[in-house]
């Protein structure tokens, strides 16, 4: 893939405009600096002088301690192009990071853009949950929907007859 522009692009010259559209929407620098240190495993220090040296986006998250292993768990669109499909491992880094200061300024909790685990004990999400007998529950029925897959006229009402106003 060409190098993008972005790529060569000062991390610190980016960095307020996050800041500013969290803030923007009642969230703090700090929720933001937490969304980079998870993403990268930078340190508070280590983050500061990465702003203060002005490092490239390249640099930055080529010389980040630890990527974290869930930020793989990031999907969604960002400008327009799904986070998960870019083909760019550089650019699809700077995606996830864009798409969790996104979740951020939307107001979706911390725990939730950090990808967090249940705590041990919670619920596993409901698409992990079994049924007791270990089998696969049957699916809800919506109104209309029948047990062999066909429709019934939801709306219309058999057997009653609508009463004349006289």
């Amino acid at each position: 893939m060409s190098d993008h522009p972005i790529f060569s692009m000062p991390f610190a010259r980016v960095y307020p405009h996050y800041v500013t559209k969290a803030e923007r929407k009642g969230r703090s620098r700090a929720e933001v600096d937490e969304i980079i240190r998870w993403l990268t495993g930078y340190g508070t220090g280590a983050l500061a002088r990465q702003l203060q040296r002005e490092t490239d986006f390249r640099t930055f998250f080529a010389k980040a301690p630890r990527l974290n292993p869930h930020r793989t768990l990031v999907t969604g669109v960002v400008c327009g192009v799904r986070v998960e499909t870019v083909a760019d491992p550089l650019m699809r880094e700077i995606r996830v990071l864009d798409k969790l200061i996104d979740e951020l300024a939307k107001g979706r909790a911390m725990d939730r853009i950090l990808r967090a685990a249940p705590a041990v004990g919670g619920r596993p999400p409901a698409t992990a949950r079994k049924h007791p007998s270990g089998r696969q529950p049957a699916p809800r029925l919506g109104h209309g929907d029948r047990r062999d897959g066909r429709r019934t006229d939801a709306g219309v009402s058999r057997g009653k007859r609508r009463r004349s106003a006289g």
